[in-house]
């Protein structure tokens, strides 16, 4: 299962991530997300767990619990087509096809 974890401090590493998933079985991976430009850590990240009941436990336990001094939110990650689409960018003028 693949489970979302937001709210992260800045300075959570990716290890940290995994150390915390840890005490409720095994983790395939624990991914804090960078910026790719600044390589800071942009408040979220994916932890990975094989057994769905280790992870669900995990999700149950953590969420809205204390890491590294922040207060952090956990739940099973929507794959992208899940989600709602959030407005911005741009979009072609319907009424005449152009932007």
């Amino acid at each position: 299962m693949n489970i979302f974890v937001t709210k992260l401090s800045y300075d959570t590493s990716s290890e940290a991530l995994q150390e915390a998933f840890e005490a409720f079985g095994e983790v395939s991976s624990a991914k804090v997300v960078t910026d790719r430009d600044t390589g800071r850590s942009k408040g979220y990240g994916f932890v990975e767990m094989d057994n769905d009941d280790e992870a669900r436990e995990a999700i149950n336990s953590l969420n809205e619990t204390e890491l590294d001094g922040r207060t952090i939110i956990v739940k099973e990650a929507r794959p992208r087509e899940d989600r709602p689409s959030g407005g911005g960018g741009r979009r072609p003028n319907r009424d005449f096809n152009r932007w």
